[in-house]
This record gives structure tokens, C-alpha cells and sequence, in this order.
């Protein structure tokens, strides 16, 4: 028998040192709680296994939002980049996100040194086998392969796709983590042992090639932004582009290699149990549900700048190796690829996130709080948010107060984590910008207006970021009002707006007016307004986006309200659904599962009807009646 040894006392312990866990011990350590993140190999520190890119749609939000509250994703992308592209710019700026490649190794190395830099955390190479809980399931601290043992009051599991792990190519299977990397297999079983609900999900990843093999004349190229836009609020110098993408297609020969051996692909012949990402599905699977189709888009897309490595995106596949290497060849520009990395897909272990509450503690298992994958999501972007919520919420129960929770108006953040918790997931969850009802006012813009003051009280927003916040908004809130107040005469705007393609006026007319014009956009002004002061970009776009979309974002706003009437509407901690008569048996069962924290989380709930709402309602009503 293993001999178990006591080796330190910790506030927190950090399971999985990926996107999450980074993201979660970073926050728990400032907010001063004395913390230790375990991985088992620190080469696996945020490391990008699938695309080496951060942000996209709905994602790019995430990540203004992980930055505005304080946290790390934003500084680290914004110094790996190597190409940056606004996506969605001919549309509103409700759906305009950020995404920029990274130098994988380059993010890395930025992520591993934020860690090994902060006062507080230690970051350390151990396989965790165990958590160690009392009687009542309260946990106390963690077991490592070797015998060391962990105290600690707090426990936060972002485990990524190494639960379990178990990797498919063609016939081949074999338990394996991400990338050649060894598996958590121990702790998978040790979890099922303490009662978690455990469910099976896949990912997959396409093959690396060398870009010398690759015939690029043969492509379309994607260059980045002129103006590069920065993820993070505090970057100054963004940086430039050091790197294209590129864009080619399938064509019927490789969509006739895939069919003739489809049966040979994991995912068909019956090995893979997992439940795969519908919004990324591999190229055996575009192939199976979409046979009209007569091409597919695969991007192609560098690996960093110390590599020659590419990644194929779109090619995600479980197909053996002798058939990848036959299809890949027959896509322009591929002709001559060699594999330097396989494909191939992974199945992990997670939990059902519905036995979570909004904080991310499980409510069996107190002190125990999880994040990422783990959570049953998808991408680095969707775990760092959890992570850093996941540790602002350890940090808080130990300090023994309340937890922060960001509802529906407030965040992309608030959205992904109540639809994970409320709504739960039969598939790997990925953010899109149509799951925020209310994306108008949750811009990427706006991240710091809408959430830097809740870091600040957080204690994780530091005062070079909250000095630099305060001058944004003060001069947004200046730029708004001189704009009102600056009025022009035809005769100095007429010609301007002629050459923009916009009809003159015939009176004066404020500067703010013109700008509700859709042909014209702030910069678009300056020849007839000598008298503007020098402006940032970031700020720029916020007060062109605040004066164009007033009337949207005023009726919005409105909506929210009457979302937060529900959302405030708070239900008693404890109460018995059980004994309320009137509501439906699914729907006792389901608000005794999830102990919503109110009536608007509670009509979220699916099999909870309006009718069983209004019955909820007017139990409460009576019951705070009789309590007066």
C-alpha cells in the first residue's frame, strides 16, 4: 500500500494547469488566498492542443470579458499573436469578434511565466489520483500518485480532455491525453467512486503538416487586420501580423477517399461512445450529414513562428492513418504533404453540469469546484472563463461570502455558465453570440464598462488597470457630450457628406446627429471637426457604437429590466418543491435537482413550465405574506 505523506497546507488546490486551471489559480492566489495548481506535465501549461487560436465568435467576447475582470488571456494573446482579424466587421458590432493566431509555444511560455511570477501560487508537476473529503463530502485536501498529500480547504478540478483520456485513429485505441500526453485515469475512476455523474464527450483534431510541403499558389490568402485591435484593455502596442492564413477546399475525390472508408473511421464502426461538438464536427462527419455539398473550407493556419508546423483546420478526423494521407493529398496545395502529427479524435470524461450551482461548487461536495471541459464546454476561451469564476468563487466561500454570480444581462460569461448549469448539455458546449439574448449590450467593447468595477471589488483589477479604466470612461462620457453639443453649418459639411455619399443638410446639425448616419463613421467627421482632442481607438469605437445604436441599446436596456425583475425575484435557500402542490411532478423533480437561486434562473429550467412558474409564484407570494 502507497504510503501517503503530508507535504503542505494550501488554500486551494488547482487540478489541470490548461486554460481553466491558469485562469482559476491566478484568481484565487490574487485574491490572496495561498494557492497550488498541479499538471501533470508542464509542457501542457495552456496549451493549445486543438487550434492555436484565441477568440472567434462569441469567443473574442469571452475573453474581453476574462480581461476586464482581470484576468490573464487577453495579456497573453495580445504578446504571442502572430495575425489578428476582426470577424463579422460588415455587421453590427453586436456580432463583430476578435480572433487573433497565436504562437502556440509563444502563449505558453506567457502563461507558464504569469504563474511562475505571481506571489501566492506554486505551480507544480504531480498527478492527482484523489481528493480527499470528511464524512459529509466537505473536502480537505488532494493525493498525488506519488503518495504526496495536499491540505486544502478548496479544491477546483479543470481536468480538460486528460479524464479518462482515450485516443482513436482508425482501429487503433489506446488511453492517452491530448497530444501523445499521458491520461488521467486514476482520478477518473476515484470520482465515479465518490458519486460524481459522469458522462462521456469527444473532440477531435485535424493533422499537422510541414508548410515547406505545402503548394500556397494553389490557395486563397487571409491576411490580417491593418489595425490590429488588441484583446486586452491594458495593451497599448498591439503588435503587427507576422503570418498569413491561408484557405482551400475538399473537392469529390476527397469526399470519395472518405465515403470508400468510412466504416473504417472510430467514430463510425461503433468504438467511440462520446458525444462530439455539433459546431465542430470532423470531416468524416460533414461529409456523412451534408452529402450535397461539393466542397468543404479547410483553413490553413500556422503554428507559431519557431515551426513549420500548419494546422488544417476543418480536417478533424478519426480515420486511419493510410487514409488521411490519401485524402489530404487530394486537396489543392496538399498534394505533397507529409503528416507530421496525425489525426485523431479523444474521448474524456466530464461532469453533468447540471449538478453544479451558478458559483461552479458542486452541491454534494462542498469546497470541490469545477471548471472547463470538465464542465462539458468546448474551446480555451469558454474554460477560461469558468476558471477565473470557479476561483473568484473558491476565494469567496473561503472568506465566507457570498458568491459573485454574472446573470444573463451582465456577461457572455453569465450566459455560458447558466446555460451549462440551468439548461445543462447533451453535447460539447461552445458560445455563440445567438445564445446572449441580450448581445446588443454585451459587446466586446464595452467589456471594461460593463465589468471592471466588479473586478476592482473582487480585489483582481490593480491600479494601473483601474486608473487606465477611469480615463476611458471619462473620455467616452466627454466625446458623448461635446458630439451632442459641437453643431456645424451646412456650408462646412455639406461637401464632406456629398463625397461620403450622405444627402446635405439644410441646417445646422450636431455632430452626434450626423454620426446616426449608417455611411458615416466617426473618423469619417474629422475634416469638419478640427476642434476634436485625440482620442485612443478603443475609445473611439465606443462612442461611435454608443451614438449609432442609442435607440437599440435604450430598448434593450428596457428588455433587461423586466428580465431583472424575474432574475431578482430570489428563491429561499432550502425550500421544499416537493411540497408545493400544483406543480407538475417533472417539474418538482427538476427545481429539486437544480435548487435555482431565483424565478428567472427557474423558468430556464428545462421540463419547468410557465404554468408551474406562475404556480411558484404565487406559493412565494403567500408564503412572504404570511411571514410579514
Amino acid at each position: 500500500m502507497m504510503e501517503i505523506k503530508k507535504l503542505g497546507k494550501y488554500d486551494v488546490v488547482v487540478i489541470g494547469a490548461g486554460h481553466a486551471g491558469c485562469e482559476a489559480a491566478l484568481a484565487c492566489a490574487r485574491m490572496g488566498k495561498k494557492t497550488l495548481i498541479l499538471s501533470i506535465n508542464l509542457e501542457a501549461v495552456a496549451n493549445m492542443f486543438c487550434n492555436p487560436a484565441i477568440g472567434g465568435t462569441g469567443k473574442g467576447q469571452l475573453v474581453r470579458e476574462i480581461d476586464a475582470l482581470g484576468g490573464q488571456m487577453g495579456l497573453a494573446i495580445d504578446k504571442s499573436f502572430i495575425q489578428s482579424r476582426m470577424l463579422n466587421t460588415s455587421k453590427g458590432p453586436a456580432v463583430q469578434s476578435l480572433r487573433a493566431q497565436a504562437d502556440k509555444r509563444r502563449y505558453h511560455e506567457e502563461m507558464k511565466a504569469a504563474l511562475e511570477a505571481q506571489e501566492g501560487l506554486l505551480l507544480k508537476q504531480g498527478e492527482v489520483i484523489d481528493i480527499d473529503m470528511d464524512e459529509d463530502g466537505r473536502v480537505r485536501g488532494v493525493i498525488l500518485r506519488t503518495g504526496a498529500y495536499y491540505e486544502a480547504s478548496a479544491v477546483i478540478l479543470a481536468t480538460g480532455t486528460f479524464l479518462g483520456g482515450r485516443v482513436f485513429i482508425g482501429d487503433c485505441a489506446y488511453d492517452s491525453g491530448p497530444s501523445g500526453l499521458s491520461p488521467s485515469v486514476i482520478l477518473a475512476e476515484n470520482l465515479r467512486k465518490k458519486g460524481l455523474k459522469m458522462r462521456r464527450f469527444k473532440t477531435g483534431t485535424p493533422a499537422r503538416v510541414l508548410a515547406s510541403d505545402i503548394d500556397l499558389s494553389k490557395m486563397s490568402v487571409q491576411r490580417g487586420d491593418e489595425r490590429i485591435t488588441p484583446f486586452s484593455f491594458m495593451t497599448d502596442e498591439p503588435g503587427r501580423n507576422r503570418r498569413d492564413c491561408y484557405l482551400t477546399y475538399t473537392n469529390e475525390e476527397t469526399h470519395r477517399i472518405i465515403r470508400e472508408n468510412m466504416h473504417r473511421s472510430a467514430m463510425f464502426s461503433g468504438q467511440i461512445e462520446g458525444v462530439g461538438p455539433r459546431y465542430c464536427p470532423s470531416i468524416e462527419d460533414k461529409i456523412h450529414r451534408f452529402p450535397e455539398r461539393e466542397r468543404h473550407q479547410v483553413f490553413v493556419e500556422p503554428e507559431g513562428l519557431s515551426t513549420e508546423e500548419m494546422y488544417l483546420q476543418g480536417l478533424s478526423s478519426s480515420l486511419p492513418e493510410d487514409v488521411q494521407e490519401e485524402f489530404y493529398k487530394s486537396i489543392a496545395g496538399l498534394e505533397n504533404v507529409r503528416l507530421v502529427r496525425s489525426a485523431y479524435a479523444i474521448e474524456y470524461d466530464c461532469i453533468d453540469p447540471q449538478e453544479l450551482s451558478l458559483s461552479l461548487e458542486h452541491r454534494a461536495f462542498p469546497g470541490l469546484f469545477c471548471a472547463g471541459q470538465f464542465n462539458g464546454s468546448s474551446g480555451y476561451e469558454e474554460a477560461a472563463c469558468q476558471g477565473l469564476m470557479a476561483g473568484i468563487n473558491a476565494s469567496l466561500k473561503l472568506d465566507g461570502k457570498p458568491p459573485f454570480i454574472l446573470d444573463r444581462s451582465e456577461a457572455y460569461i453569465g450566459v455560458l455558465i447558466d446555460d451549462l448549469v440551468t439548461k445543462g448539455t447533451n453535447e460539447p458546449y461552445r458560445m455563440m453570440t445567438s445564445r446572449a439574448e441580450y448581445r446588443l449590450i454585451l459587446r466586446q467593447d464595452n467589456a471594461d464598462s460593463r465589468l471592471t468595477e466588479k473586478g476592482r471589488a473582487l480585489g483582481l483589477v490593480d491600479d494601473a488597470r483601474y486608473e487606465k479604466f477611469k480615463i476611458t470612461q471619462k473620455q467616452t462620457a466627454e466625446e458623448l457630450e461635446r458630439l451632442e453639443k459641437t453643431t456645424v453649418p451646412p456650408s462646412g459639411i455639406n461637401e464632406l457628406l456629398v463625397s461620403l455619399g450622405s444627402s446635405p443638410v439644410e441646417n445646422r446639425v450636431s455632430l452626434s446627429e450626423l454620426l446616426k448616419r449608417p455611411e458615416i463613421g466617426y473618423d469619417d467627421l474629422a475634416p469638419a471637426d478640427p476642434e476634436r482632442p485625440a482620442l485612443p481607438a478603443h475609445v473611439r469605437t465606443k462612442v461611435e457604437v454608443a451614438v449609432k445604436y442609442a435607440g437599440y441599446i435604450d430598448k434593450q436596456t428596457a428588455q433587461i429590466e423586466k428580465f431583472k425583475r424575474l432574475e431578482n425575484y430570489r428563491i429561499p435557500e432550502g425550500l421544499d418543491f416537493q411540497a408545493i402542490s400544483g406543480l407538475r411532478l417533472e417539474a418538482r423533480q427538476k427545481l429539486s435537482d437544480i435548487r435555482p437561486l431565483s424565478l428567472g434562473q427557474a423558468s430556464r429550467i428545462s421540463g419547468v413550465s410557465p404554468a408551474d412558474i406562475n404556480v411558484l409564484l404565487v406559493y412565494l407570494e403567500k408564503s412572504r405574506r404570511m411571514s410579514r
